[in-house]
């Protein structure tokens, strides 16, 4: 009987440690900067590029692109998170030895879903042969663990007849898989029922858009009602992202309406992630600002998280914040309240510029005819002691101080070359280096476009005046 007792005992003390690492400790609320690079748990950058979520054993595992120089597929990468803002990396879960074909190849958009039947992990994804898109095909890859090694399963053209790109999935309430991919060079986007096992095509539900031109597909479900979050198709240019709405995959679906501003925030979609608490359900915009759109690579591409609200059960809106706050033990997402403006020089009436709207480190401010740019406006984020970093709003970039120069670099908490105090001066004010205490200063008080904007002892000198402008 004690022997009975006490294997029973640990057994019950296994199976609670197999509980606890499968449900984590709910996750404290967090603060997740907008628009630039994340970084993993150890400190080196996250390439989930065109990625997705899956939610699974309480952690969030996001999936995305890591990509070769030449942007042709080198993994899929998977990391794990219980708060959306610590991320650790788990496994290349696709690699180009997985199988022949992905020795040279394109894969873009991998998405898993769970299914609950077989209890395997279904990775969907776009793939090409490395040389240009003349294959639009779809292909999957199953993993008996979320973060395990993928299978490949092979790629194919839906149905045997189209031709499809940019991809997502979605499982519905009643289990039910849906893959959305855009077909007919893009100008159409179908969505198509899953086989019961999510691995293959079971029939074409509904093509609501033909001549549309979109991409990016993103699905979801709120209270009932389905929602099409979808991107123009402009390459790697940003551009205006709509949504539609239906009571059902099938349809019928209403018309495509414009959200958010005429780029996304400098962003394409990627997915739409439900953030579901004890206070309800937030819904979380996952956005790629590729790297390519900036004289970069797939790699070198940021994140925009945008919290989605709801005006009505059949409207969405989409604006940007600096900050997102994430609490995903709560289910809460909302944004910083932060405005961003100019700085314009008091002696010259000219702006604080970023050179040639670079979206990269070590670009340097120079003043410039103001132009609402967002390369000419600032976010002053509070570092909690009195100073401020000076954010950039079009690069999310810090304004630095350094020997001869001020640029934008990757914003550095423990940096004070990145702290200012900003001060009165009458109805302007001057903003001051933490690090040396020199004033922001246009060079040799020149009037001219392009002088250059540095520190100097401060003066109170009208070029190291500075109004706050829109």
């Amino acid at each position: 009987m004690r022997r009975a007792r006490a294997a029973l005992s640990a057994f019950c003390l296994a199976l609670l440690a197999t509980l606890s690492l499968a449900e984590p400790a709910a996750a404290a609320p967090q603060t997740v900067a907008n628009g630039v690079q994340f970084t993993d748990t150890s400190g080196s950058p996250v390439h989930a590029h065109g990625g997705g979520v899956v939610k699974t054993g309480g952690y969030y595992y996001w999936f995305g692109e890591n990509r070769n120089a030449d942007n042709t597929f080198r993994y899929v990468d998977v990391y794990r998170s219980t708060d959306l803002k610590n991320w650790e990396f788990r496994n290349h879960v696709l690699t180009q030895s997985s199988a022949t074909e992905l020795a040279t190849a394109n894969i873009e958009r991998p998405k898993v879903m769970y299914n609950a039947s077989t209890g395997k992990y279904v990775m969907w994804m776009h793939k090409e042969n490395g040389s240009d898109y003349s294959e639009a095909r779809a292909a999957v890859a199953v993993s008996d663990t979320v973060d395990g090694d993928y299978t490949w399963q092979g790629s194919f053209r839906p149905l045997g007849q189209h031709m499809s790109r940019d991809i997502t999935v979605f499982v519905d309430t009643d289990g039910t898989g849906y893959m959305a991919s855009a077909a007919n060079e893009n100008y159409d986007l179908h969505l198509y029922r899953l086989t019961a096992d999510y691995t293959g095509i079971a029939s074409l539900v509904a093509n609501p858009w033909p001549g549309g031109h979109r991409e990016a597909p993103a699905l979801f479900k709120r209270d009932g009602v389905y929602f099409m979050l979808t991107s123009g198709a402009t390459g790697w240019s940003p551009n205006q992202q709509q949504y539609a709405t239906a009571t059902s995959p099938a349809g019928p679906w209403s018309t495509m309406a414009n959200v958010g501003d005429s780029t996304a925030y400098g962003s394409q979609t990627a997915w739409v992630q439900p953030v579901q608490g004890t206070s309800g359900t937030g819904y979380l915009y996952l956005g790629d600002r590729w790297g390519n759109s900036f004289g970069g690579t797939v790699n070198d591409s940021r994140y925009v998280w945008l919290p989605l609200t709801f005006p009505t059960t059949t409207s969405m809106s989409l604006s940007w914040t600096p900050e997102v706050s994430v609490d995903t033990a709560a289910g809460t997402v909302a944004g910083t309240s932060a405005t961003s403006s100019t700085l314009i020089a008091r002696h010259s009436a000219r702006c604080a510029d970023v050179t040639s709207q670079s979206m990269w480190q070590g670009a340097q401010l120079k003043q410039y005819d103001c132009n609402g740019g967002n390369h000419q406006k600032y976010w002053l984020r509070p570092t909690g002691d009195g100073y401020y970093h000076l954010v950039v709003r079009h690069s999310s970039l810090c304004v630095q101080e350094n020997a001869a120069t001020v640029t934008q670099e990757n914003c550095d908490t423990a940096s004070t070359a990145q702290q200012w105090s900003v001060s009165a001066a009458g109805s302007y004010v001057t903003v001051a280096s933490r690090a040396t205490g020199e004033c922001l200063d246009v060079n040799g008080a020149s009037t001219a476009n392009s002088a250059a904007v540095i520190t100097y002892t401060c003066n109170g000198a009208t070029n190291q005046q500075w109004t706050r402008g829109t």
